[in-house]
């Protein structure tokens, strides 16, 4: 008999459902949906969720609640990220996903976790369908306020979580529209020091293969590849080359918020941070080329939610 499992992660800037089926070990998709919720909007400043982001996420995971009562969901497991672990009012956060997820599913609550247990859920959840010859992978979960790099063939060998993330750089480093010269100097300086003491964690001069996952990473497949709309099915394990990923990268990091958005793959709400993801993904992509020859972004649509559904049925 199948078991109805659902995942849902909540980050610095979206939070996303997984629901799936498993039957046989192994999980098949029922419904699976993001949205922008912004919820660690002005974190890194202040270190408090403001109002209104709690009030954003509230509505979202309201609307996620009723796609579980729906849907019959058995088991429910919602992970909190970077953003959830040193605000100051985090209890409030709490509070309410005890109330909306509590009247679907008793006892159902968020729960945070460490940057260690989100660099395992997402690398689990990232090369389950990868061909065991193109091991050890590197996986890199670029989110909105941290990044985590992983390394491991079967299971995790290294990881390391580091604070830097789209919307962490661009509310520390990019303030201009497009971003000055400067202001991406800063920002690639911040990037270069945090991977600095990352890469000093991870041994990635032993990865064969780079695999990208979140938002970023898939919207620049989507970019590099030319589509038209974002299509899940096309960017999942597409394969973009370093030279293409450069050029996509700077290409973002030089134009205006309009002009992002007006990009047919991209998500309205992700066209004020993406430059600030693009500097990460390419000083990730000229650091682990000088460290392991690697040419090319392999990016998947799997990563952490598909880690919190496994998490759920063993």
């Amino acid at each position: 008999m199948a078991v109805r499992a659902a995942a849902i992660d909540c980050g610095t800037n979206s939070i996303r459902l997984l629901i799936a089926d498993f039957r046989d070990g192994r999980p098949r998709d029922v419904h699976r949906e993001t949205r922008i919720v912004r919820l660690g909007q002005g974190v890194d400043a202040t270190g408090e969720f403001a109002p209104e982001a709690i009030a954003r996420t509230r509505a979202a995971l309201a609307d996620y609640a009723a796609l579980l009562r729906a849907h019959g969901v058995e088991r429910v497991r919602m992970v909190a990220t970077s953003a959830a672990r040193d605000v100051a009012n985090r209890e409030e956060f709490f509070a309410m996903t005890a109330e909306v997820l509590g009247a679907v599913v008793p006892g159902a609550v968020a729960e945070v976790i460490t940057g260690a247990e989100e660099a395992s859920l997402s690398f689990r959840g990232a090369v389950g369908e990868l061909a065991g010859a193109a091991a050890p992978f590197v996986v890199v979960d670029l989110g909105g306020g941290s990044t985590e790099i992983v390394l491991g063939a079967d299971s995790v060998t290294a990881s390391y979580s580091a604070d830097i993330g789209c919307v962490r750089l661009t509310e520390r480093c990019l303030h201009t529209d497009p971003p000055t010269p400067r202001e991406v100097a800063h920002a690639r300086e911040v990037v270069r020091e945090r991977l600095e003491v990352a890469l000093a964690a991870v041994p990635v001069e032993k990865a064969r293969t780079w695999v990208g996952l979140a938002g970023t990473m898939t919207t620049l497949s989507a970019l590099a590849h030319g589509l038209t709309a974002y299509d899940s099915a096309a960017i999942h394990l597409s394969r973009v080359s370093r030279p293409d990923l450069l050029a996509v990268c700077e290409r973002l990091i030089g134009m205006t918020r309009s002009q992002r958005a007006a990009l047919p793959p991209m998500h309205s709400g992700r066209a004020d941070v993406i430059g600030g993801g693009a500097i990460v993904v390419e000083e990730l992509a000229r650091e682990l080329h000088a460290r392991a020859g690697i040419e090319e972004l392999v990016v998947s649509e799997h990563d952490i939610l598909d880690g919190i559904v496994l998490s759920l049925v063993g």
